[in-house]
C-alpha cells in the first residue's frame, strides 16, 4: 500500500489509535506489575540486554520467525512433512524465552509503548496457538489441518512483526535515547557554571549548546557531567538521585556511573554520554568524551 501525500493511511491512522487508546490502560498496569514483580534478580539486567549493549528481545524472536517461516516453505515441497514439524516444534520452544525478554523490556516503557505492546505481544501469543494446534494436528496425522493452521500463524506473526517494527523504529522502544549527543555537542570546552553553583551530591542541569547535561559536583570539589536526558528513554537525570559514585534515573531507575556514563544497572543497555571536566578560575568547563 503506497503512502498518501494526503497523510497517513489507513494502517497509520489504526497504529495511532491504538497508541491512544487509554482503554487498554487498566490491562497494561495490571501486567506491568506482575511482571515487575518476577523475583528475577540479577537476571533482569541479563534480559534487557545490559551485557549486549542492545535489547536481546529482537535477537531471540529471529528463530521462531526464521524456523515457522522455513517450516512453510517445507510444506511446500513433497516428503518433507516431519522435517516441517520438526521447525515448528522448535519454534514454539524458542518463543518462551523470546516472549520473557519481550516483557521485561516492555514493562520498563512508556505508556504509548505498552499499548501497542500489549497487542503485539497478544497477537503474537496467538501464533503461537495457532502453531501449537499445528503441530498437535500433525502428530495425529493430520497433516492438512496442520499446514492451514501453520499458514495462519504465519499470517498473525507477520501481523505481530509490523506491530514490533512499529515499537522499535517508529516509537523508539528499545533505542539508545541518547546517541544524537555526540552528534549536537560542539568540540571543545563548554562553560556550565561557577563550582559554587552546584551543591555538593545534587544533580544539577545546564546546558552545552541546546543539549542538556547533568552536572554532579562531589566531595573535594570534583565535577561530573553526562547527558542528562537518559539513554533507556529520555528521563531527566537531574531529576534523579546521587549514591555511590551514580546517578539514578527517575523515570525507570537505569544507573550511570557518573565518572564515565557506564550503565551499572539497567533497564537501560547503553551507556549515558559523559563528559570531561575542568574547573578553570572557579568556572567549571566540560567537553564531550571520545569514548568509553
Amino acid at each position: 500500500m503506497l503512502p498518501s501525500p494526503l497523510g497517513p493511511g489507513r494502517v497509520l491512522r489504526g497504529m495511532d489509535r491504538l497508541e491512544r487508546a487509554s482503554a487498554l490502560d487498566s490491562a497494561v498496569e495490571l501486567v506491568s506489575n506482575r511482571v515487575r514483580a518476577l523475583p528475577l534478580g540479577s537476571w533482569r539486567d541479563v534480559l534487557h540486554g545490559r551485557w549486549l549493549g542492545h535489547p536481546v528481545h529482537p535477537v531471540l524472536v529471529e528463530v521462531p520467525i526464521g524456523t515457522w517461516f522455513s517450516a512453510a516453505v517445507l510444506d511446500c515441497l513433497p516428503g518433507q512433512r516431519r522435517a516441517a514439524g520438526v521447525l515448528i516444534g522448535v519454534g514454539i520452544a524458542a518463543a518462551a524465552p523470546a516472549a520473557l525478554t519481550g516483557w521485561v523490556d516492555w514493562a520498563e516503557q512508556g505508556p504509548r509503548q505498552k499499548r501497542v505492546g500489549l497487542v503485539h505481544a497478544a497477537v503474537n501469543g496467538t501464533a503461537v496457538a495457532l502453531y501449537g494446534g499445528s503441530l498437535v494436528a500433525r502428530l495425529r496425522g493430520r497433516s492438512g489441518l496442520g499446514k492451514v493452521l501453520g499458514l495462519a500463524g504465519l499470517s498473525v506473526v507477520g501481523v505481530g512483526s509490523a506491530l514490533g517494527g512499529h515499537l522499535a523504529y517508529r516509537q523508539a522502544s528499545g533505542a539508545n535515547h541518547a546517541e544524537s549527543v555526540s552528534n549536537t555537542v560542539g568540540a571543545g570546552w563548554h562553560e556550565v557554571g561557577a563550582v559554587s553553583d552546584f551543591e555538593v551530591g545534587r544533580p544539577v542541569r545546564r546546558h552545552v549548546g541546546d543539549v542538556p547535561v547533568v552536572v554532579v559536583r562531589e566531595s573535594g570539589d570534583e565535577v561530573h557531567a553526562l547527558a542528562d536526558s537518559c539513554s533507556h528513554m529520555g528521563g531527566p537525570l537531574s531529576e534523579g538521585t546521587v549514591s555511590d559514585g551514580c546517578v539514578r534515573c527517575p523515570w525507570h531507575g537505569s544507573v550511570f556511573r557518573l565518572a564515565d556514563g557506564w550503565n551499572v544497572g539497567g533497564p537501560a543497555t547503553a551507556p549515558q554520554p559523559a563528559f570531561e571536566t575542568r574547573v578553570v578560575g572557579a568556572r567549571v568547563e566540560v567537553r564531550l568524551m571520545s569514548g568509553i
